[in-house]
């Protein structure tokens, strides 16, 4: 049955109607007596059972006569050939069409393009890009890890992580940026500067990353040695003894896909 045949290849590039030789990828319907095919449905068709393919289901239809065939929209939901190969030539068993008597097989392969995409996108500098969080009473921290609330940015939550006596160096102080979103399911890539604000002036002390971030309650990336307590000590607690830090985003990446 698998076999090419010259005279059923359309000129048409977009329709493709040739038997080959090898076995349909996506289904196949082995017809055990075509005669009674011809005579149960001689109008109507046979329609296959519903198989599925690209995310859709499909049936195969098999109609003795001749159908008018038309391409596959939103309206139309029916497809197909309507002069496969004429009926002298399918039903003389010299040309392997039929065998074993008055058995045929019919086969499909269906692909749907594009089934999975992506889209990703970079926000340039969204339109609120700073969250600062005041840290009080520095001096007086005694857990080893502080998390900021969540704000959002980008469409996404994030936190700020921060060690006051360093992750690991207790001599400088340790600041962490982490994605805490459940509904990421992509790596998130951000541009950010983050940075302890000089409370009486513009000597600020500023880092800047450049990273994908994944959605883990134990991964976050930072620094871990941001700023010597020391120097923190001496210029960068306000006169009630409070530390504040900022980190505005310079580009967030967003990502679509199909689900």
């Amino acid at each position: 049955m698998w076999k090419e045949d010259k005279s059923c290849v359309e000129a048409n590039s977009t329709r493709r109607s040739k038997f080959e030789d090898r076995l349909p990828s996506t289904y196949s319907m082995k017809i055990q007596s075509l005669s009674q095919l011809n005579t149960l449905f001689p109008d109507d068709g046979y329609k296959s059972r519903s198989f599925s393919s690209g995310k859709y289901n499909w049936r195969l239809v098999i109609y003795p006569k001749d159908v008018e065939g038309n391409q596959f929209n939103a309206l139309r939901l029916v497809w197909g050939f309507s002069q496969v190969i004429p009926l002298d030539t399918f039903n003389d068993p010299e040309n392997g069409y039929v065998f074993d008597g008055d058995q045929c097989e019919f086969g499909v392969d269906v692909v749907v393009p594009h089934t999975n995409w992506e889209v990703v996108s970079f926000d340039q500098k969204p339109l609120y890009p700073k969250f600062s969080w005041t840290v009080n009473k520095f001096s007086k921290l005694k857990v080893n890890t502080y998390e900021s609330k969540k704000f959002l940015m980008g469409g996404k939550n994030w936190v700020i992580m921060l060690y006051p006596k360093g992750k690991t160096n207790c001599k400088f102080l340790s600041l962490y940026l982490k994605a805490d979103d459940k509904t990421i399911k992509e790596e998130v890539y951000a541009q950010v500067d983050m940075r302890i604000v000089d409370p009486f002036g513009c000597n600020h002390v500023t880092r800047t990353s450049k990273c994908w971030y994944q959605n883990s309650s134990t991964y976050s990336w930072g620094w871990p040695e941001f700023v010597s307590l020391a120097k923190l000590r001496e210029a960068y607690l306000d006169k009630e003894g409070s530390l504040k830090v900022e980190v505005e985003f310079k580009v967030v990446s967003a990502t679509k896909y199909s689900s």
